[in-house]
């Protein structure tokens, strides 16, 4: 059974990541820890994650904002200690419970038409947010996805400057984790089992691509923004 789950699990989110330039951590991380450790669950997240943006970050090159991932990247630097000291001090439920809240709240005002100008200093904050969850709990994600859809940034445009800040903070948070929280063989055998899941991922979650408007779209990231919050709030209780 738990084979199964980790194949359905891997294969969804590589889809979902590979058709929006998000979602494998989102989706990922939070299954991962009913099935690992919370550092074997990050850093097989961080693994996957990073081969996928590496195979994508052709394909998406021409779509990134170069000015916003240049902020992302400077603002991740101040955030990437924060979270490893985060991960290492701080009891997980506690930190999934504050994740929860905080992407909840903030959904729920994207979806009442809440929107906020995008500027250099809200990049940096934004990166800064995003590398502290990345070395915490494996989840870039939240902050860029509420970002984007809250200035209504266009699909190409998220897709690719995500991948492309992906390519970054995947590889200096899994180096990170490595380095300060240790690793073991079960994390490297189980992401290299999961490598052919996540390409006929990526086959199925770029033939998907084509298909969503924008619409469809913004109705995707409102479901798996939910779905996470939910997830997190209920697992940080237990």
């Amino acid at each position: 059974m738990e084979a199964f789950v980790f194949i359905l699990i891997i294969l969804v989110a590589s889809i979902l990541q590979t058709s929006t330039g998000f979602g494998f951590s989102i989706l990922a991380t939070p299954f991962l820890l009913l099935l690992y450790e919370p550092k074997e669950a990050i850093q097989i997240n961080l693994a996957l994650s990073l081969v996928i943006s590496i195979s994508l970050i052709a394909k998406v090159r021409k779509d990134m904002d170069r000015g916003i991932l240049k902020r992302f990247i400077i603002g991740s630097a101040a955030g990437l200690p924060i979270g490893i000291i985060v991960f290492l001090i701080i009891d997980i439920n506690k930190l999934k419970l504050g994740v929860s809240l905080i992407v909840l709240v903030l959904t729920f005002m994207l979806m009442l038409q809440f929107r906020i100008n995008q500027n250099k200093q809200r990049d940096m904050i934004v990166g800064g947010l995003s590398g502290t969850l990345t070395t915490s709990i494996g989840m870039p994600g939240p902050p860029l996805l509420l970002y984007f859809s809250g200035t209504d940034t266009k699909k190409e445009k998220l897709r690719g400057t995500t991948l492309a800040f992906y390519l970054f903070i995947y590889f200096t948070s899994l180096v990170i984790q490595v380095v300060f929280a240790g690793t073991n063989k079960t994390i490297w055998i189980s992401s290299g089992l999961a490598l052919p899941l996540v390409l006929i991922g990526l086959y199925l979650g770029q033939r998907l691509f084509k298909w969503f408007n924008q619409r469809v779209f913004q109705l995707v990231i409102y479901i798996i923004l939910l779905f996470t919050g939910v997830y997190l709030l209920i697992e940080s209780w237990q």
